[in-house]
């Protein structure tokens, strides 16, 4: 296809698969929500998945009132079954799938002292296995299709490191990362394209129901204006910023888009540090 029709909503008569799309608040629009609403206005039927049904149905309520085709279902995105089942009930209820958009992720606080076992290796369960066990019942869809787009939701912290304690989440975060680039080279053959989004600062529920992150800051009104200060366009991104470029990337204006780690954050990732490094408690 080498001319794009503009007129036409670009995701039209396509299948959307999203793992966290429902949202832990109302006060902000979260990621996950934020591109299924996205992929729902700009035509695609809808497969609204969260591990809160109740949640996942909510996305859903939204799509259906603005007229759109979507079902919500419940999945644990790091329990196998939970994953094939929902592919499978997707497959069976669409017959197609389209768009795998993987948006679940955990982070919780801690260094290798602080943090126990199961905590890391839940974050990894979270974020890192649950793009895997997606793949592995989405790619045999996809590859019969001969089509497919593949979207993971990594962090501009998967390269950097923060003033948040947050090495599970850094490191599964780089694994989400070169995970994608390796499907990329391995599915271009059966024209399945896969990217990462990496989200910089970003003004969610997720981030306001973060305790230790509010902590850190001191209150939800300074985590926020602490946050936007620190943006090059002193405002954070919202959850609008990431749907809509999980559009872009699903819609054949990016059909040679493959394997490419984009950073949504206004320019964040281009600016050297300017606050001091915090000095451990026991070495003052």
């Amino acid at each position: 296809m080498s001319q794009i029709d503009y007129t036409k909503k670009p995701l039209e008569g396509r299948v959307a698969l999203v793992f966290g799309a429902g949202c832990c608040g109302d006060d902000t629009i979260g990621n996950g929500e934020a591109a299924a609403l996205a992929y729902a206005n700009a035509g695609a039927k809808v497969v609204s998945v969260d591990l809160l049904i109740d949640r996942a149905e909510k996305t859903a309520q939204i799509i259906q009132s603005q007229g759109g085709d979507v079902i919500a279902l419940r999945a644990d995105v790091a329990s196998n079954d939970d994953v094939k089942k929902v592919v499978d009930d997707a497959f069976a209820h669409y017959g197609r799938i389209d768009i795998l958009h993987n948006n679940v992720g955990m982070s919780p606080f801690g260094d290798p002292v602080t943090l126990e076992e199961e905590i890391w290796d839940r974050c990894f369960d979270v974020n890192v296995k649950s793009v895997f066990l997606a793949c592995k019942y989405v790619l045999p869809v996809m590859r019969k299709q001969r089509f497919g787009v593949i979207t993971n939701i990594s962090s501009i912290l998967s390269t950097r490191v923060s003033e948040y304690d947050l090495l599970a989440y850094y490191s599964s975060k780089a694994a989400v990362d070169h995970f994608t680039r390796a499907l990329a080279v391995s599915d271009g053959p059966y024209g399945i394209r896969a990217n990462v989004i990496q989200p910089g600062l970003m003004n969610t529920p997720q981030i306001h129901a973060h305790g230790d992150i509010v902590d850190l800051h001191g209150s939800l009104d300074d985590t926020v204006q602490k946050r936007d200060a620190m943006s090059p366009t002193l405002k954070q991104g919202e959850g609008w910023d990431i749907g809509h470029t999980a559009v872009f990337l699903a819609s054949d204006a990016a059909k040679y888009i493959n394997g490419v780690v984009l950073p949504v954050d206004g320019g964040l990732t281009n600016k050297q540090a300017t606050q001091p490094h915090p000095v451990p408690e026991d070495l003052k």
